[in-house]
Formats: structure tokens, sequence, C-alpha cells
């Protein structure tokens, strides 16, 4: 999809953006804030554009600056549309994920390559076409976008690569179920999600990974494992508290890989 550049963002040179937490401000140095305006209203927030191992880089809080959007409530569209705008050419999409299987351990992280959309009611599209009037894409041709592999081949290559430099353990694979929160699984879905033989469960992934698709974005995500979904194997349940201290625990090691794989990122 070909999306404007706005004078101010064009400047900027932005190469690679990462669609994340709030705790990666800290990787950016001589960074500017920039507002995006987009036909599916304002981002999550400003978008922090700075430099990282020599390459520009353009971050923005998938949640908000407070975390103020619940996932099921993220302006995906204004969000991917923004960092287009800004002239990335990739995008990584780091996460939380809880384990579905004996082998995924929390302080994990998997670069997923398949992904399973149980979520509900969410714009996944540019092309809204049908829509109702004044619905941003509704002119047009209809789009159906080919997605059988949600993520770039190179660019999760290039995470894992970095996550094996970096020295955390990293699985190179694997299927991540979006649900669509934003309450945790029962006993009896979380079951069905590791019969199913589905890796890793998340709130996030979609409609992310094919709105980027849609806008000619590569993109990848390295999923940090947080905790065993449901008491998997016998572990007490998933709860918020344990899933915000996982991440605490570890953002220092996502920030590492992400910082070893932007230098290599085409």
């Amino acid at each position: 999809m070909l999306i404007p550049l706005s004078d101010r963002a064009s400047e900027l040179g932005a190469e690679v953006g990462i669609i994340g937490g709030s705790g990666f401000y800290e990787l950016l140095s001589d960074a500017v804030d920039v507002e995006i305006h987009t036909p599916y209203g304002d981002p999550a927030a400003t978008i922090t554009v700075g430099e990282l191992a020599g390459r520009q880089v353009a971050f923005l809080p998938r949640h908000g600056r407070r975390h103020e959007f619940a996932a099921h409530r993220v302006p995906y569209r204004a969000n991917v549309w923004a960092m287009a705008a800004l002239g990335v050419r990739a995008v990584i999409g780091p996460c939380s994920c809880g384990s579905l299987q004996p082998d995924l351990h929390p302080g994990d992280f998997v670069v997923v390559d398949q992904l399973v959309d149980r979520t509900w009611g969410r714009p996944d599209t540019f092309h809204d076409v049908g829509a109702p009037e004044g619905t941003p894409g509704r002119e047009g041709s209809v789009h159906h976008q080919a997605f059988a592999d949600p993520y770039d081949a190179d660019l999760r290559q290039v995470l894992v690569a970095a996550g094996r430099t970096s020295g955390v353990t990293v699985h190179d694979g694997g299927t991540m179920v979006i649900i669509n929160g934003p309450r945790f699984s029962t006993r009896a879905e979380s079951t069905w999600f590791r019969e199913m033989g589905w890796s890793v469960v998340n709130m996030t992934g979609y409609p992310e990974a094919v709105l980027a698709a849609e806008a000619g974005l590569a993109y990848a995500t390295v999923a940090l494992v947080t905790d065993y979904d449901a008491g998997v194997d016998g572990h007490a349940p998933v709860t918020m508290e344990a899933v915000l201290d996982m991440m605490r625990g570890n953002v220092s090691h996502l920030r590492e890989v992400l910082a070893l794989a932007v230098p290599s990122i085409a």
C-alpha cells in the first residue's frame, strides 16, 4: 500500500521500527518524538525516533506510554500506518506470551513462525471495502492479503541469531495463538491450545502482523515467555502481576537482543 510521507517524517530517515513495551525508550540516543495522525485515528502514542547501533530506529509503545490500551483496544491500524508513514522498511514487534508446552519456560525467547488468530471484532485491514460511508479504506478494490507465512523469514533469522549471540535461550519457530483478551485463558482453552500443538499464547500478535503485510513491511516478533499459561503441567495459573514481574526482570535481555539485531536488518 502506498502511504504518503510528511516532510517531517521523511527527514528522520528511520529504517527500522519497533512496536513494543515502554521499557525500550532508553534504547535510543539523540531521540525526538514525532506526532503522526492517520486516517485511522492517532496511534497509541507519539513515535520516538533515535539511533540504535548505528541505525535510525522508530519506537512506538503498543499499549500507549501509560499502558492505557488493553490488547483488544490497541489502535493497531493507526500504529502500523504511522510506522509506514515514517518510511521504515522493517518492523519488529516484541511481545510477552504464555507457554503452552513443557519445553518452553519463563525467560525463554520464541521467534515464532506461525500464528493462529482467535480474536474477534478487531479491524484487521486497510482495505475496508463495503464498510459504512466515511470509513477509511472504503473506496477502492477488494484486497485479499497473502498470509501463509505471517513473519518475514530473513528478519526472523536475524532475531534468532541475535538471541543466540546474547546468550538467552531462544527457540527458532513455533506457533503463537492470539486470544482476544483482556482475560487470560481458561484451563480448558489452554489444554485445547496445547493439544493442537501450538507453542505460546498472546493477546497482541494479531492484527499487527497482517497489517504490516498489507503495508508492505517486513515483520517479525520475538516473544518473551512470561508464564505457564493457565497452570500448564501443574504450575500456578498466570496472573497479571507475574507477567509484569517477568517482563521487568527480562527487559534488559530483550533490549540486548534488539540492539544486536538492528545492525543486521537489510
